[in-house]
C-alpha cells in the first residue's frame, strides 16, 4: 500500500491484477455521482493530468457504450471503448473496458455525513506479467484522475 497523502484523502492498494483507490471528497454523494454520470462534467476531469478527452458516444445505462479519445500532452491519442455493466444511482457504476488493457472498473459512492467516500477498483483480465507493465502508468494515471475529479467538484459547488 502507498502511504496516504498529507490530507489522508487517498489510499491506493495494488494487488496481483487489481488497483483500488479510495478517496474522501468534501462534496455530497449526489454531486460526486453527477460528476461521474453527466457528460458535461465527466469530459472535464476524466484522465490523467495534462490529458483532454473527446467523447464520441456516451450512453450511460446498462449495456450502453462510452467511447472517447484521450489526448495525451505529447500529442498521442488513446481511443477507449467502455460498456456500462451497472448503473445504480447514486451508489455504484460498473464499467467494462473493452480495449487493451481489459478491465472491469467499479466505482462505489458512500455517503459520509455530507462528504463522499469513493472506492474505485479496477480488476485487469491480462496476466500478471502484462499487469506489471500496465500498473506503472495505470496507478499514477488513476490517482491523477481522482485529483482532477476533486478539483472539478470544487468548481461545481
Amino acid at each position: 500500500m502507498n502511504p496516504n497523502n498529507a490530507t489522508n484523502k487517498i489510499a491506493t492498494q495494488v494487488g496481483d491484477r487489481e488497483i483500488v483507490i479510495t478517496r474522501i471528497f468534501d462534496a455530497p454523494r449526489d454531486l460526486v455521482f453527477d460528476a461521474w454520470t453527466k457528460e458535461e462534467h465527466l469530459s472535464k476531469w476524466w484522465g490523467p493530468r495534462g490529458f483532454t478527452t473527446t467523447f464520441q458516444q456516451f450512453d450511460m445505462q446498462p449495456g450502453g457504450t462510452w467511447e472517447f479519445i484521450m489526448h495525451g500532452p505529447d500529442g498521442v491519442d488513446y481511443p477507449n471503448t467502455n460498456i456500462f455493466v451497472e448503473v445504480v444511482k447514486p451508489e455504484r457504476i460498473v464499467i467494462k473496458h473493452a480495449v487493451f488493457p481489459h478491465f472491469l472498473a467499479t466505482a462505489i459512492f458512500e455517503d459520509l455525513e455530507g462528504k463522499t467516500k469513493l472506492t474505485y477498483s479496477t480488476v485487469f483480465e491480462e496476466n500478471a506479467a502484462v499487469f506489471d507493465k500496465v500498473k506503472t502508468y495505470a496507478v499514477p494515471g488513476a490517482e491523477q484522475t481522482m485529483d482532477r475529479l476533486e478539483e472539478h467538484l470544487a468548481s461545481m459547488s
